[in-house]
């Protein structure tokens, strides 16, 4: 049965008869060409009087749909991509490495983190 659903970027579609899941990633109005990419990964290019012969309903996008698709810059769940260094990996430790080696008259506490002076209560002067 041909679809009446239309093409909407970055939406989650599922053929009816055969299962198979597939997100639009490209529309281009002037070529008449969607582009399609399958939830393996690949992709393919439909035009608009094939997209209304497939057999095909909107679906929710699925839990794990990021593994197969190709990222750019800024991911889908919203925070930017960036090549994590060795350095990077260790930056917290060497804050935690200053903390103790700065010294100071605390006394460190089970995690090295120091703990704050107490004053004593009213009662015990």
């Amino acid at each position: 049965m041909p679809t009446e659903a239309d093409p909407i970027l970055e939406n989650w579609y599922q053929h009816t008869d055969k299962g198979q899941r597939f997100r639009v990633v490209a529309l281009d109005e002037d070529e008449g060409v969607i582009e399609i990419q399958h939830f393996d990964g690949d992709l393919e290019e439909i035009d608009v009087d094939g997209w209304y012969e497939l057999d095909i309903e909107p679906i929710e996008p699925p839990e794990n749909w990021s593994g197969p698709v190709d990222v750019a810059e800024i991911d889908d769940f919203g925070t930017e991509i960036t090549d994590t260094t060795a350095e990077d990996w260790g930056a917290p430790m060497q804050e935690i490495k200053a903390s103790r080696d700065s010294g100071g008259d605390e006394e460190d506490d089970d995690w090295g983190e120091g703990r704050p002076k107490e004053e004593p209560w009213e009662g015990e002067l």
